[in-house]
């Protein structure tokens, strides 16, 4: 594989030469362009049709949005490169592919990087209107039982296997899911990860709540007789609602008494 070309576009000369230099110590890039601002870096872009682009979101008059947004054709794979943090939902919507916060570190650039280089082995580099969901379709295999699960985070992606989640919540637009002690926020609604779950596997026990049937350690009835919960083997407690409670406790073969 020829070396993968890189824009860097930085309106701050020092981020640039730190750019630079640790990009130019991976023998796998080559920077073809710097440029200091969203003008030139749509020049650029276009002249020389770059695999990467690093690409800074806060410049004046064009910023990395700006940027983007005019490259919604075809954009190279974006790392977005910056010193706030406030902006990572907005820059996934544009489909980026990482999200690298200053001050830069080398070995947080280095795993953006090495994410690029997958993406571009994977033949997924595309346009935006497919982007981050032609690479997560590609990951996710035609019989759940036996694939991973994919799961884009605000700043990460999960790649899970189905034993390895244990509960998911519904938390207003994302949803919270705990994966062997860890608590992930992941953009996706619970019906649409519903619709990629084993149902032989996970149960969905509240309108809000769905867990790993393995996980379940008991369902247990609460003080006063009305309300159940699911009790997990980490002693979680978890919901059961009441229009769900039958159909739990037919899946976990309890006796409804």
């Amino acid at each position: 594989m020829s070396r993968v070309t890189v824009v860097i576009v930085d309106d701050e000369p020092l981020a640039r030469q730190i750019l630079r230099e640790l990009v130019s110590h991976d023998e796998r890039f080559e920077i073809v362009a710097e440029c200091e601002g969203g003008r030139a870096a749509l020049v650029a872009i276009r002249d020389l049709n770059p695999d990467v682009l690093l690409l800074d979101i806060q410049m004046p008059e064009v910023d990395g949005f700006d940027v983007l947004a005019e490259l919604q054709d075809s954009p190279p794979i974006t790392i977005m490169v910056t010193a706030f943090n406030d902006h990572a939902l907005r820059a996934f919507d544009f489909h980026a592919l990482d999200y690298v916060l200053k001050p830069i570190d080398e070995t947080r650039l280095k795993q953006a990087l090495d994410r690029a280089i997958v993406r571009i082995h994977e033949g997924l580099r595309s346009h935006v209107a497919e982007g981050m969901q032609q690479f997560i379709g590609a990951l996710r295999a035609e019989t759940p039982q036996h694939t991973r699960i994919v799961l884009k985070c605000i700043n990460s992606i999960l790649f899970l296997e189905p034993s390895e989640l244990r509960w998911i919540e519904a938390a207003g637009n994302y949803l919270k899911v705990e994966v062997e002690g860890s608590v992930f926020l992941v953009r996706e609604s619970l019906s649409g990860l519903l619709e990629r779950l084993d149902p032989n596997v996970f149960l969905r026990i509240h309108r809000s709540f769905v867990v790993n049937r393995a996980s379940v350690l008991e369902v247990k009835v609460l003080q006063g007789g009305s309300d159940y919960a699911a009790v997990l083997r980490d002693g979680r407690e978890l919901p059961v609602g009441r229009s769900f409670r039958r159909a739990v406790l037919a899946r976990l073969s309890l006796d409804l008494r």
